[in-house]
């Protein structure tokens, strides 16, 4: 009914979860919390998501929560009144500076892992694009210009792991992630993640995590079902709007 009217409608955090299950962003761009837009991806392909900070798409705002909500704040302040009264309402809230959207929502790969060598940064990244499918140690070295053995020795040296258990660790924090924020079952997730064979998924799991992915998800709250909307295919999934 909002909508009708023309009012602006907004979601933070895990919010754009409420309007993409109202079709309120069907060709609208869109963000939420880093760390529900695998799921939210997962369970709606159709639509524009993005890592900003925070989006404006005509009547659609949206943000990824956090400290993200005041950048968004002040954007909104120096549209409608100037960027001079957003910069005093920054100094108000102590803040280093006013983000531009496009600022990052995550940390730098080189702060998160404590790395500072470049070829090492480049290729967590690429890990990090890649979890489906994954790609071979041999594709990673090639895309930072190393052979093999300069790659492990780089992780071994600096990490004191290999290049794939270290890649498929990041593949099993993704996978534990969907496992909590969505309604995909276990095989779908796996497949996600980049896992060919369940029962390899299931072993690597539990081995990392001390309990099989159905035992993981089992230890989570009850949440009631989400409603599958109106017009939604079969087998639609809805994520949890709770990030765990």
């Amino acid at each position: 009914k909002l909508d009708r009217n023309g009012v602006t409608l907004g979601g933070i955090d895990t919010g754009s979860v409420v309007l993409a299950e109202a079709g309120l962003l069907d060709g609208r761009r869109a963000t939420l919390h880093w760390e529900a837009i695998d799921a939210f991806q997962e369970s709606y392909p159709q639509l524009s998501v993005t890592q900003e900070l925070f989006e404006i798409d005509g009547p659609r705002i949206t943000s990824a929560g956090g400290t993200a909500s005041i950048d968004l704040m002040l954007d909104l302040i120096a549209q409608a009144h100037g960027p001079q009264l957003a910069v005093q309402v920054s100094e108000q809230f102590v803040l280093g500076r006013i983000r531009p959207r496009q600022d990052h929502q995550r940390l730098q790969v080189a702060t998160r892992y404590g790395v500072s060598n470049r070829k090492l940064v480049q290729v967590i990244g690429e890990m990090e694009r890649h979890t489906e499918p994954p790609l071979t140690t041999l594709e990673l070295a090639e895309r930072i210009q190393v052979t093999r053995r300069q790659l492990e020795r780089l992780f071994r040296v600096h990490l004191d792991d290999t290049p794939s258990n270290f890649y498929l660790g990041l593949r099993l924090d993704k996978a534990r992630q969907l496992l909590r924020q969505t309604d995909l079952s276990v095989l779908q997730v796996s497949l996600a993640c980049g896992f060919e064979s369940p029962s390899y998924f299931s072993r690597s799991y539990r081995a990392r995590f001390a309990a099989s992915p159905s035992q993981d998800r089992a230890v989570l709250p009850l949440k009631a079902p989400a409603a599958t909307p109106p017009g939604a295919p079969a087998g639609h999934r809805t994520p949890r709007a709770e990030r765990g």
